[in-house]
């Protein structure tokens, strides 16, 4: 699939505005793919053709490195994206009540686009808050402590 011009442009200004803010540098390739995912709401081949380009580093080390971090998606997501802890400490906390509670809300399952574009949801080993598992994080706004009841009022917030 092309992506249209408009969007071409968002992309070489995504990557022109990362690379600008931290340097053409190899050492900062994970803030730059970071950036260009938030700003673009994915890394499209054209993204990592420029950063491969710019960085002088292969495109299948920077696909590597994209695919490995759940953070970053080489497809694209949707507006919202929930990212669910599935670690030890969150699933005894009652982890696996919450995913079920958001996979028979949003009809989804780990790593899907609702159709219409609005929730992607995805698991993650750890979010690095464990003391408050189960845990989930959609965009950037952290959900401690969460109960299955709660899961329906909290996507409620996301319009």
């Amino acid at each position: 699939m092309a992506i249209e011009q408009k969007d071409s442009k968002l992309v070489k200004e995504a990557v022109r505005s990362a690379i600008q803010r931290y340097g053409a540098s190899q050492d900062e390739l994970i803030p730059i793919l970071n950036d260009v995912n938030r700003a673009v709401g994915f890394l499209p081949g054209e993204a990592l053709d420029e950063i491969s380009l710019q960085l002088k580093l292969p495109k299948s080390q920077l696909f590597s490195v994209a695919s490995f971090y759940r953070m970053l998606s080489t497809k694209p997501r949707g507006r919202h994206v929930i990212q669910f802890c599935e670690n030890a400490p969150c699933h005894v906390a009652g982890g696996r009540e919450v995913w079920q509670a958001l996979t028979d809300e949003l009809h989804l399952k780990d790593e899907e686009t609702s159709a219409d574009g609005k929730w992607s949801l995805v698991t993650t080993s750890c979010l690095g808050i464990c003391g408050v598992g189960p845990v989930m994080v959609i965009d950037d706004d952290i959900y401690g402590n969460v109960d299955p009841k709660q899961v329906h009022s909290i996507l409620a917030r996301y319009h």
